[in-house]
């Protein structure tokens, strides 16, 4: 199903019930190219015509910044999903109250949504066919620019707490990616704590030192000949493999503290590479539940921050469809004059639809603006219309895109 709305309005007929009659019956009885539904505007306070023309630019600069951020969380929900990424269109709904339920077996998530059937939870194309104008949140008691800035400032307030809560959570994972890291890969650079056991290793010798040596499997034979002649003073026979990847085994040799520095110099000259390693046991310790601290960190950021997402993703999408709406007012005051009385429309092309559709509404709407039709091959602003010419129709016209992953394609 198409992603696509088109938020429209036409000035009133005798009355606007005819006005919507007849845009219907043309477009979707007719013709059957799109499906239509009343788009309820309450009774905004007007003001002056300059305060219009004013709030008309700022509304098309607000309409993408609220659009962009509402874009960012749903991304962003995305992100924090991971593996359940598949899962975030239902996630995505307007005016929800529901809560994700989150828990663990066998260190996998599984993800419910509670109550996507209890009353306010709706899709987001249904939040805009059954659109209500929230008056709790924006009372059409103040003036129109005290609405607009109300939104600008609840959208900026999310803005800047994603931005917190985004970096606080990016450094979990990066942390812990990290350390996981550390603990998988090549024995060249991995965590060698879980692999180096007590009893490879001479403990609390004043004289004596055992290293931990990596040598590509090529090189076996290399090392099994040579690394009791690197240097004087290795402890015959003290080699043992203890560890193999796919690439490389790990080998240990003891030897005699002064001569440390150069049997690594001469194991470097053979491709033997020396790691850096001591044995701690308070250190391993320290480490592992650094890691285990790290993993429940998460699984204990990952809900209350799924939440809130999807909260915010809901606050902003539902400020972003008062935008439009407003938008469609004040051009419809601007366009069609005073006193208020005009008829605003959300249509739902139907898929292939659009260019016909177009033609067909223009034909329609042609009489309230003869320059309508031959504007679209000037692409220039119109001043004080949030607009330019390659998208000015004879009738007030704003595109929705209610697609927020990327899945669908019109």
């Amino acid at each position: 199903m198409s992603t696509e709305y088109w938020l429209i309005s036409a000035p009133g007929d005798k009355t606007c019930q005819q006005t919507w009659e007849k845009m219907n019956h043309v477009t979707a009885v007719q013709n059957q190219l799109s499906t239509n539904f009343k788009f309820h505007i309450p009774d905004l306070k007007v003001g002056t015509l300059d305060q219009l023309v004013g709030l008309s630019d700022d509304l098309a600069k607000l309409d993408t910044y609220v659009e962009s951020i509402t874009r960012k969380l749903a991304n962003y929900l995305g992100e924090v999903l991971e593996d359940n990424r598949d899962k975030l269109t239902e996630n995505l709904l307007a005016n929800q109250k529901g809560i994700l339920d989150m828990w663990i077996e066998d260190d996998y998530y599984f993800l419910e949504i509670l109550g996507l059937s209890s009353p306010g939870i709706v899709k987001l194309g249904d939040y805009m066919t059954r659109f209500q104008w929230e008056m709790a949140k924006f009372p059409i008691k103040q003036s129109l620019k005290g609405i607009v800035d109300a939104i600008n400032n609840q959208v900026s307030q999310i803005d800047a707490d994603l931005k917190t809560k985004s970096s606080n959570y990016n450094n979990l994972k990066s942390n812990l990616a990290n350390m996981e890291r550390k603990q998988t890969g090549s024995i060249l650079t991995r965590n060698l704590g879980d692999i180096v056991k007590k009893e490879h290793i001479v403990q609390s010798s004043e004289y004596l030192l055992t290293l931990l040596v990596v040598v590509p499997k090529a090189l076996y034979h290399d090392w099994q000949t040579k690394y009791e002649r690197l240097t004087q003073m290795v402890v015959p026979r003290s080699s043992k493999l203890i560890y193999e990847d796919n690439d490389h085994g790990l080998f240990t040799v003891t030897l005699f503290n002064k001569v440390i520095d150069e049997y690594k110099l001469h194991a470097r000259e053979n491709k033997f590479v020396v790691r850096d390693f001591t044995y701690n046991e308070e250190e391993l310790a320290a480490g592992k539940n650094e890691l285990s601290k790290l993993i429940n960190d998460k699984k204990k950021f990952f809900g209350p921050l799924v939440r809130w997402l999807k909260v915010n993703f809901s606050e902003c999408f539902i400020c972003w469809i008062h935008v439009k709406a407003i938008r469609v007012f004040v051009e419809s005051v601007l366009r069609y004059g005073l006193p208020v009385n005009f008829q605003p429309i959300l249509v739902h092309p139907n898929k292939k639809s659009g260019k016909r559709l177009r033609e067909v509404l223009n034909n329609l709407y042609a009489h309230l603006d003869s320059t309508a039709s031959a504007s679209g091959s000037n692409d220039m602003d119109i001043p004080g219309l949030g607009f330019n010419t390659a998208e000015y129709y004879p009738y007030v016209y704003f595109k929705i895109n209610i697609d927020m992953t990327g899945e669908h394609k019109n």
